[in-house]
């Protein structure tokens, strides 16, 4: 007896394939992301307006009690240059110290790094660019001068067992030099990692980038740098923030970097929002099953207080979308 063969309508058969890809895809995704908050920091920094310690460090307790794994507390720059940070030793002896959360500071150089210790540090960062005339413009120096400024505080920081967190600027494009390869990022990535940087976060600078071009990025920094090793930080200035984040989701990065209420504009686009939310972030990742530990509601708080303090509206989606008013 022939059998006969179901034959399912065009329409099913095209639902079918395409509930197959989502399920692959879904299955890409790591199963717990680590959000690294920098609204304290990079959020704030650009304020021109003195933002009180008080505040400050309100700010951060909030967002300890989210439960946010990584909150960047503040940044041991001359005040001369970051007036906002010159608070940043009380700010880190004001700040309540949750257990299992790292409150790592910004360390630009030797005597930055030795004034953070003396405030009781127990992590600190250390930054690059990918760009020549971005870490001309922006430190006054080569990137293979940055790199050896970083490579002090490095060694100083493995002599105090301090663990060291890099940052690399203008990854998927420049103010200055417009593009950039990413043979230039993952050529600065991985001379960051071998000098012992325990985790490198690549940064959208000016939010440029699109996911085909962070692919790319990626795929280029994955082939000297283990993904482990890495983490994005994505600027929101052509909305393209989550869109990116979601594609090194996808290529095995695990860390994000996001901000409250997106905090921190873009100087180089004026009116432009400034950092992914941490909000949007939670949101996108819990609708993904993703675990991050964070209480959406207590971070929904922070991000309330911080804009009433600032006062301006915030620029979190989910934050305009779940307000009550």
């Amino acid at each position: 007896m022939a059998t006969t063969r179901k034959i399912l309508p065009r329409r099913l058969v095209g639902l079918a394939s395409l509930r197959a890809v989502s399920t692959s895809s879904v299955g890409t995704f790591p199963k717990r992301v680590k959000i690294v908050e920098v609204g304290a920091r990079d959020g704030l920094q650009n304020e021109k307006n003195f933002v009180s310690t008080s505040t400050k460090i309100k700010l951060i307790d909030m967002l300890s009690e989210a439960g946010l794994p990584v909150i960047e507390a503040t940044s041991f720059v001359s005040p001369k240059w970051v007036p906002q940070m010159a608070d940043n030793a009380e700010v880190l002896k004001g700040i309540q110290k949750f257990p299992g959360i790292n409150y790592p500071v910004l360390t630009p150089n030797i005597k930055g790094f030795q004034a953070a210790v003396a405030a009781g540090a127990k992590e600190v960062s250390v930054f690059v660019a990918a760009s020549e005339l971005f870490t001309k413009r922006n430190v006054n120096c080569s990137i293979d001068e940055s790199l050896q400024r970083s490579d002090e505080i490095l060694r100083a920081a493995r002599a105090a067992a301090i663990p060291v967190r890099g940052y690399v600027s203008c990854v998927l494009g420049c103010p200055y030099e417009g593009k950039i390869s990413p043979a230039q990022v993952a050529e600065v990535t991985k001379k960051m990692y071998s000098m012992g940087c325990y985790e490198i976060s690549l940064g959208d600078t000016i939010g440029v980038g699109t996911p085909g071009i962070m692919k790319d990025m990626l795929s280029a920094v994955m082939h000297e740098v283990p993904v482990a090793a890495l983490a994005v930080h994505c600027h929101d200035t052509y909305g393209q923030a989550l869109a990116n984040t979601l594609m090194a989701l996808q290529m095995g990065v695990s860390v994000v970097d996001s901000s409250v209420a997106g905090l921190g504009g873009c100087p180089y686009a004026q009116g432009a929002s400034g950092n992914l939310a941490t909000e949007d972030l939670v949101y996108m990742l819990s609708g993904l099953g993703i675990h991050t530990g964070v209480n959406l509601q207590k971070l929904l708080e922070a991000g309330t207080f911080i804009c009433q303090a600032l006062n301006r509206k915030t620029s979190s989606k989910v934050a305009q979308a779940t307000c009550k008013l």
